[in-house]
């Protein structure tokens, strides 16, 4: 049998390596765009504060100079995986592209008000002393989300009623853990903690929804390596979020499944819980499909509430884990009781968190949509900036209970 290629041509390059180099390439073409657009909002930040600060000529030249190195690390910085190699200097770089673009959201956001309440005439000293209070607000803003973002999450407690839950079954609990992003700056300590936490209230099942991730497993196994010891009576269960997607989400399922959590791919278990059932499905992220390669085919990585029912007792509470909410209409559809999202991150820190709607259905909280209740966390970690300000991040123990 003779090869396709001569003695001296270059052997092929294989799939997976052709696949990587063409995400690097759409990555950096996204960064360079991203540094374009971040650089109007620098120069509109520029000119609107610094002429209003009465600086010397030497402290507007420094300045200016700290905004074009804050323009560059926003988008080089937060994406320097596909930049520099180094893991190490990737984390360092990830940490200032997201402190950087945490304060100059905040200062972005804060000159634009600025901007529309000098609409009325003020006076020489005030339109100085308010450029100050612009910059000092952002500051705080971003000291305050820092801390509330490293802080472990906090137990928040809801209490779910189901139409026809069983006496057994009254009192069910859940705890909801979603979107921790372990990666540049999230790493095992982190975990660990929240482990801890959710170990301590003893629930009956553990429902993870998704986005636990932001690298692949060869670079992120030690710091995921807690999520194996978290205890529940009927054990814990995860599906992918678009954030597994982005990191090789076939590799972290069975990632997960050898720390012993049980993945839920468009499938659901029966639940025996004292003598009555409940049936606890999951679906693959909403945007699974469109994430995966195009051999891959829609068996495998679909998002389909009724096909994670098939098969499952009729007559018993179902719930969906989906990460999302935009999965609502089809999993209301299906005939589920519960779903159970994450993904918005509650905006994450304001303003964001008044645009979420723009894109999902549900920002935070407990909501119905017919006969479907729907709980979408914040969050037990962050993504991106280390910021949580005025959306603080949960752990979240629900309670199901009997509907009056």
């Amino acid at each position: 049998m003779t090869s396709n290629f001569s003695k001296g041509s270059p052997s092929p390059k294989p799939a997976k390596a052709l696949g990587e180099t063409a995400s690097k390439r759409r990555t950096r073409r996204f960064a360079h765009n991203a540094f374009k657009i971040f650089l109007i909002g620098h120069l509109y930040v520029g000119w609107r504060l610094i002429p209003d600060l009465q600086f010397s000529l030497e402290s507007a030249f420094v300045a200016v100079t700290f905004l074009a190195i804050t323009n560059i690390l926003i988008p080089y910085g937060t994406m320097a995986r596909r930049f520099v190699d180094n893991q190490e200097t990737v984390d360092h770089l990830v940490w200032a592209g997201g402190l950087t673009m945490s304060w100059f959201s905040s200062l972005l956001v804060l000159t634009i008000l600025r901007d529309v309440i000098l609409l009325i005439p003020a006076s020489e000293s005030w339109r100085e002393d308010s450029a100050l209070w612009v910059i000092i607000a952002a500051s705080t803003i971003t000291v305050i989300g820092l801390v509330n973002a490293r802080m472990t999450a906090r137990v928040k407690r809801v209490d779910i009623p189901i139409t026809g839950l069983s006496d057994a079954l009254n009192g069910f609990t859940i705890v909801q853990i979603t979107d921790v992003h372990v990666g540049p700056t999230i790493k095992s300590d982190y975990v660990h903690r929240i482990v801890k936490r959710v170990n301590n209230l003893a629930a009956d099942a553990v429902a993870i929804t998704g986005d636990m991730v932001d690298n692949t497993v060869d670079i992120l196994r030690d710091h995921t390596a807690p999520l194996g010891e978290l205890r529940a009576r009927h054990g814990s269960y995860v599906v992918t979020g678009n954030h597994e997607y982005y990191s090789g989400a076939d590799d972290w399922m069975a990632e997960f499944r050898r720390l012993g959590l049980k993945t839920l791919a468009d499938e659901h278990v029966v639940i025996d819980h004292d003598g009555a059932q409940l049936v606890m499905a999951g679906v693959n992220d909403y945007s699974a499909l469109s994430r995966n390669p195009a051999e891959t085919s829609p068996e495998l990585h679909g998002s389909n509430p009724e096909k994670a029912l098939v098969g499952s007792p009729n007559g018993v509470p179902k719930i969906l884990l989906a990460h999302q909410p935009r999965s609502a209409t089809a999993a209301s559809e299906a005939g589920f009781d519960l779903q159970l999202s994450g993904h918005t991150h509650g905006g994450q820190f304001w303003p964001w968190s008044l645009f979420v709607r723009l894109q999902q259905p549900f920002t935070a909280g407990l909501n119905q949509l017919g006969d479907l209740w729907v709980y979408t966390s914040r969050g037990t970690g962050y993504w991106g900036p280390p910021n949580r300000f005025g959306a603080p991040s949960e752990i979240t123990l629900i309670r199901l209970t009997q509907a009056s």
